[in-house]
């Protein structure tokens, strides 16, 4: 008898040793909570008169790839936008929006964009250029173009076409967010998606006012622009 109460004992014990243990377990796992910052840029902008480092981390899970990957584009499809502090890598979108693409790659290599300024930068928002006039009042010669909106969101990174108050009247003006714009989607043509050279981009000079287009000193201009195709 005095040996089958030991058993019994031991047996006590080692279950409550069990149940000790497994609820240590799953507290240590409930460390990664609920609790986490949310780091998303927060966009109040009503303002949309517009119409007329290595951040691999953040890009990964941002529509943005890393130099890795930009570097499989297709050159015919890849815009290379030289800014004040490096080249900034675009992947140009021909099945969203087919004659929007082909309108920047004709400019382009017309030398239509070298040296023209961001005229509008609101920080956490957006940098618009294209105007070579530089005041958000110009465009090229070409006719403008018919709207070609669609279902891909702007995001950070994301390009899209600048346009008067009538929706088939993009240009040669466009611009790139800072962070996501939903509000804008399905309103302005997304035409490109930067691929890498986010940084540099982030580091254009902001305009003040909520237009964005106060400038202390002269603001940042696109050195030169191309098409990888084009060497």
């Amino acid at each position: 008898m005095r040996f089958l109460l030991t058993i019994l004992v031991a047996m006590a014990l080692g279950v409550f040793v069990l149940v000790s243990g497994c609820g240590l377990i799953s507290g240590m796992g409930d460390d990664s909570g609920s609790d986490s910052a949310d780091t998303t840029a927060d966009i109040s902008t009503s303002d949309t008169s517009f119409l007329s480092d290595d951040n691999n981390a953040f890009l990964a899970g941002s529509g943005l790839a890393t130099t890795t990957e930009a570097s499989a584009l297709d050159p015919e499809n890849t815009l290379e936008i030289q800014l004040k502090d490096g080249t900034v890598v675009i992947e140009l979108l021909p099945d969203v929006a087919p004659l929007h693409v082909a309108r920047i790659k004709e400019l382009t290599r017309q030398g239509f964009y070298n040296g023209i300024k961001f005229h509008r930068v609101i920080d956490g928002f957006m940098a618009q250029t294209g105007d070579p006039l530089g005041n958000g009042t110009g465009g090229s010669n070409l006719p403008d173009l018919p709207a070609e909106f669609s279902s891909v969101p702007f995001e950070r990174g994301t390009l899209g076409m600048a346009r008067s108050s009538a929706p088939n009247s993009a240009n040669s003006q466009f611009f790139i967010m800072f962070a996501e714009g939903s509000f804008l989607n399905g309103q302005y043509t997304v035409f490109g998606q930067v691929r890498s050279g986010m940084e540099f981009v982030d580091n254009i000079t902001k305009g003040a006012g909520q237009n964005g287009t106060s400038f202390s000193g002269e603001p940042d201009t696109m050195v030169s622009v191309k098409i990888a195709a084009d060497g």
